[in-house]
């Protein structure tokens, strides 16, 4: 496989006490992508992983906002390239792979290429981190689109345009279930590889908490839903109250039938309250689905502003 020595490739290591796994990082990408700088951000590591980092030839940048959101949110704003490969530094993802993840982007015209992990080490990849991402890959499928198995990947290939057009206001781990729906909502062509997935070394801890972590995810997966789905999002709220309202409504019209009285008028206040409620919460999704959809346009309108992935037109700029 031959990478046009004309294209910029970037690649991107958020660290937050990697000391134990860094170098190894650094020189695995370094031989699998020889021409590509590889950028460390480190996240207010208290070990020496920045001094190592250095050490081994990586450009270190410091992102001093605590999260992996928003060091990835530095680190798309900092960096010039025009194709990023987005790894963690812990050294559980295979580095060999970064070629065919590129030319795969390159080739087919894409703007992101996830590496789908697989692992036969039940330590490398836990049963609740599995069961965990099969659910909200399967709930984030079933609100924005079926186009991966494994959304909470931590090693992924961009084009620019992808980068350049990427809001990031996640924060901390769930700033991957941002990458996969930003692509999902602009309908970018995008694919998956399965890679392999490896345990951490001896001496590497991982940072994520599967239950605090995971909530946190799901609690991204419904503000996205509020925010890229309000229309859906408000007409549920608004179908429940007023499908409350009818059921409690239902004894009252069975009396009034019967014998012309509405003996029970605090309920008869709470129905109408949840009817009026219902159409307040219709009336707040139709006004935001055109709010988002004029945001929809000037995310679409950044990234047709950025060169597909190796046109060259972004070099010729330089």
């Amino acid at each position: 496989m031959h990478l046009s020595s004309s294209l910029r490739l970037a690649v991107l290591v958020p660290c937050y006490n990697e000391a134990a796994t860094i170098r190894s990082v650094v020189n695995d990408f370094r031989k699998a992508l020889p021409g590509a700088d590889i950028y460390v951000f480190d996240n207010n590591s208290t070990d020496n992983t920045l001094e190592i980092a250095r050490n081994a030839g990586a450009i270190v940048r410091q992102a001093s906002y605590q999260g992996k959101g928003n060091v990835i949110r530095r680190m798309f704003a900092d960096i010039d390239a025009d194709v990023y490969v987005l790894v963690d530094g812990d050294d559980t993802y295979d580095a060999s792979a970064a070629p065919a993840l590129v030319e795969r982007l390159v080739e087919d015209v894409l703007d992101m290429v996830v590496a789908r992990r697989v692992s036969d080490e039940q330590e490398a990849y836990r049963l609740g981190h599995r069961f965990g991402n099969v659910a909200l890959t399967r709930f984030v499928a079933s609100i924005f689109g079926r186009s991966f198995t494994d959304m909470l990947s931590g090693y992924r290939v961009f084009s620019r345009r992808y980068v350049k057009s990427f809001p990031a206001h996640s924060s901390g781990f769930e700033t991957e279930t941002e990458l996969t729906v930003h692509a999902l909502e602009l309908r970018m062509p995008v694919a998956e590889i399965a890679t392999t997935y490896k345990s951490r070394p001896e001496g590497s801890v991982s940072k994520l908490n599967t239950y605090r972590d995971g909530f946190k995810i799901l609690g991204m997966i419904l503000k996205l839903f509020r925010a890229e789905r309000p229309l859906a999002f408000f007409s549920i709220g608004s179908a429940v109250c007023v499908l409350t309202s009818v059921l409690l409504a239902l004894p009252l019209f069975e009396t009034y039938f019967s014998t012309g009285l509405v003996p029970r008028i605090p309920t008869v206040v709470l129905c109408a309250a949840l009817v009026i409620l219902g159409g307040i919460f219709l009336v707040c999704g139709i006004v935001l689905d055109t709010v988002t959809q004029g945001r929809g346009e000037v995310k679409r309108l950044a990234y047709l502003g950025q060169p597909a992935p190796g046109s060259g037109i972004g070099r010729a700029r330089q």
